[in-house]
């Protein structure tokens, strides 16, 4: 079970190089024309006590929703007995 998680986790670290790849691509290749609005967020979780940050109220609320769903997981894989 754990060697199927590392291949997982080496798997999602090349999908997110590819996705900025072409994220990066796609803006050479449009010409970098028109303006572009950056938004983000993020959490710092310490212990069980997430603080959200982000540059408007949708990134707050998707990081927040991310951050529930990534609290599931881990609990669900290590508490739940699925990852030993």
């Amino acid at each position: 079970m754990r060697e199927e998680l590392i291949g997982m986790g080496i798997l999602l670290v090349f999908i997110g190089m590819i996705l900025i790849f072409t994220g990066m691509l796609s803006g050479v290749i449009r010409g970098g024309e028109g303006k572009a609005e950056v938004r983000g967020g993020g959490v710092v979780l310490i212990g069980p006590f997430p603080i959200v940050f982000g540059s408007d109220a949708q990134s707050v609320k998707t990081v927040l929703l991310l951050t529930i769903v990534l609290i599931l997981v881990v609990y669900f894989l290590f508490y739940r007995g699925l990852v030993k």
